[in-house]
């Protein structure tokens, strides 16, 4: 009794190998599933649609600025500054390539059964349970019913096979049989995409970074300082890079953004800049710009040319070149440094763009960083909208230059100056912006142009207050001026206010309007009459540099001082220059550079893309449209003819035909065939 349990209980238990193969079986199962493909594409087309709505490939710092420092780190951890190339993504699609492959590896057997397969074993009773039958009894033979079925199987397109069995014929008939090809094409062009995408996945830049065989560099370095283990070669992979190239400039080199850092990316060929061109709208906007491209290589007989812009790139030798941006190429600029200190004179000095320049004022070192600059800056005219109902104008205020200014400690201050006057309110100035930092906007100094729409006068008017002995004099005019017109006899009290005009300038210099008031407030405090002191003091400020003014003008005109005259536009140029005079306390300068001329000189930005899986993609595209047009427009349609002799003479005729996807467009079909039967056969008894 123990042994037969016991031999039961073996029997019962399968074995190991049984086992793993099952589990195998599971595995393919699950791989070649639909719900697996379907979840698998839709995880694939939202990291698509985030790799469209977030820009990718961008500097790390943009994303910091943009999300800040919370969602910046969560983005960077899941890789989606660079989906397509990101870990998961690659594993996703190569896991879409394996699941695909192991459903068209599985079904592709059974497909090919379907579209090979005439289906001649059938019987009269399933023909007659399909939906679409007909039966005649003829007295012709055999023979010459067969042959009115296979013509009029034939007639309407249909490929035939027959078999006999036994008495009865059977006559097989097949249309649209590539409908089943299109679901191999649809699912081998999801493979044939995939691996495309893979192959422009960048998997050999991770692999080479997993082995060490390159460096990220995140320094601004010259090309020809950049480490050799920074540079990738020519043609060794995909690739979308960035280069700037100046007009009249060439570069065999691209730049590829990779997280916080950049590699250097060779080119098989040279690309030369020779010109750039640009439109604008009338407000500003660039309407339209183009490079003129010379492509060298030792491949070509004679350089390529060709004139690239937005939508109409350049392909040569699998890499495409689109024209990305544009920037300033390194213009040449002749500034003039005025300082601000009261110490030293004027100085000229050349730079250009991206370039650094060290600069002297007052004793002290500077380091001027020349950041751009920009030829047109047009805006709207504000004159146009006083006028009703007229068109929106806009002017251009002529060119600009953006620089920093360091200090020997590296702090630096960022600076926006015109080069010409701008109109504001009828009255010209030259605009000087400035900022602490990048995301702030720019706060204007507005110097007063004079009648020669220079800064001539309101600087030798400033360098002037610095000057001492000119301003005791000038103090000591104004101050017995006032107490003249005041009909006060006291010049003590002249004298005693006038000696303070030096520390009322030095203080304006410095810090503004603002503290002087608080300080002539604090003076006056504890005097017997503090509001007529104020006043007074306040008043002999202004005639006191009203004073430095006229003898400014006294000698540009060449005009004795006493008999100096100032008009209204004189005096308005007075007015605008002591604001100017105050606002430049919170300048955060110590030079005023001021742009003589230039020499313009443009750069045109290049993407230049290499993706060799690109034609991959392309065929795997037209294989998927073939594979739908296949799935969507053709249909197979089956029709059969059974052909049995009747005892006592005559022949049996039992017409049959199935198509499950347009029943309704197939029984207009099987219609006809049936009235081509019995058109064949009438006409057959006839004769």
């Amino acid at each position: 009794m123990a042994q037969t349990a016991a031999s039961l209980t073996a029997s019962q238990t399968p074995a190991r190998g049984d086992n793993r193969k099952g589990l195998g079986a599971i595995w393919l199962e699950f791989l070649g599933s639909m719900n697996l493909a379907i979840s698998l594409l839709v995880v694939v087309s939202i990291a698509s649609v985030i790799g469209t709505v977030l820009p990718q490939n961008q500097a790390y710092t943009d994303y910091l600025i943009q999300f800040g420092p919370f969602w910046f780190e969560v983005f960077r951890v899941l890789n989606l500054y660079n989906v397509y190339s990101a870990w998961w993504f690659m594993a996703i699609m190569g896991f879409l390539v394996l699941s695909t492959t192991v459903c068209v590896s599985r079904h592709t057997p059974a497909v090919w059964r379907e579209i090979t397969r005439y289906r001649t074993h059938v019987r009269e009773q399933s023909l007659r349970a399909l939906s679409q039958h007909r039966q005649w009894h003829t007295a012709d033979d055999v023979a010459r019913v067969h042959e009115v079925a296979q013509a009029a199987f034939e007639g309407h397109g249909f490929r035939v096979r027959q078999e006999t069995r036994g008495q009865a014929t059977i006559i097989a008939g097949m249309k649209g049989r590539a409908t089943r090809l299109g679901y191999i094409f649809t699912h081998v062009a999801v493979v044939v995409i995939a691996l495309g995408a893979l192959a422009d996945g960048n998997i050999h830049l991770k692999i080479q970074e997993m082995l060490g065989e390159f460096v990220v560099e995140t320094r601004d370095l010259p090309v020809s300082q950049i480490p050799q283990q920074s540079w990738l070669a020519a043609e060794s992979g995909s690739f979308r890079a960035n280069v700037t190239i100046p007009e009249g400039s060439f570069t065999n080199v691209a730049f590829l953004q990779v997280r916080d850092g950049y590699l250097v990316q060779s080119l098989p060929f040279q690309i030369d800049v020779e010109d750039f061109h640009i439109d604008h709208y009338p407000n500003g906007m660039p309407k339209s710009y183009s490079s003129d491209l010379v492509i060298r290589d030792p491949a070509l007989e004679q350089p390529l040319r060709q004139t690239i812009s937005v939508n109409h790139p350049l392909t040569y030798r699998g890499h495409t070149i689109y024209q990305a941006s544009f920037t300033d190429g390194g213009t040449l600029l002749d500034l003039t440094a005025h300082p601000l200190t009261g110490r030293g004179q004027a100085q000229t000095l050349s730079t250009r763009v991206f370039e650094d320049a060290p600069l002297q004022v007052g004793g002290a070192s500077r380091t001027l960083e020349m950041d751009d600059f920009q030829f047109f800056n047009v805006n709207r005219d504000p004159r146009a909208v006083e006028r009703v109902g007229a068109p929106d104008e806009f002017k251009n205020v002529g060119p600009s230059f953006n620089y920093t200014l360091r200090d020997e400690a590296g702090q630096g201050r960022e600076f926006h100056s015109y080069m010409a006057p701008v109109e504001i309110e009828g009255h010209w100035y030259y605009l000087h912006g400035t900022r602490n930092a990048s995301d702030q906007p720019f706060e204007y100094l507005h110097i007063p142009a004079d009648e020669r729409a220079s800064m001539g006068t309101f600087m030798a008017f400033y360098q002037a207050l610095h000057n001492r002995d000119r301003v005791d004099a000038a103090s000591a005019r104004a101050a017995e001026r006032l107490l003249t017109q005041m009909g006060v006899a006291n010049p003590d009290l002249g004298t005693r206010v006038a000696g303070t005009a030096n520390e009322m300038i030095a203080t304006l210099l410095t810090e503004g309007f603002g503290r002087v008031n608080a300080d002539l407030e604090a003076r006056v405090a504890g005097a017997a009459r503090p509001a007529m002191l104020l006043d007074f003091s306040r008043a002999v400020l202004q005639g006191t540099m009203f004073e430095i003014y006229r003898e400014i003008k006294a000698e540009q005109t060449g005009v004795a001082l006493n008999r100096i005259q100032l008009g209204g536009d004189e005096q308005r140029f007075f007015e605008d220059a002591m604001n100017a005079v105050s606002a430049v306390a919170d300048y955060g300068s110590p030079v005023l550079l001021e742009l003589d001329h230039f020499n313009h000189r443009q750069a045109t930005g290049l993407q230049i893309t290499y993706a060799p899986g690109k034609n991959i993609v392309y065929a795997g595209s037209a294989m998927l449209v073939l594979g739908l047009f296949l799935l969507f427009y053709v249909s197979q349609r089956r029709v059969w003819a059974m052909i049995m002799p009747r005892d006592g003479g005559g022949t049996d005729l039992l017409m049959a035909g199935a198509n499950q996807r347009r029943p309704e467009e197939f029984e207009q079909e099987f219609k006809t065939i049936a009235e081509a039967g019995d058109q064949q056969m009438q006409r057959e008894r006839k004769d």
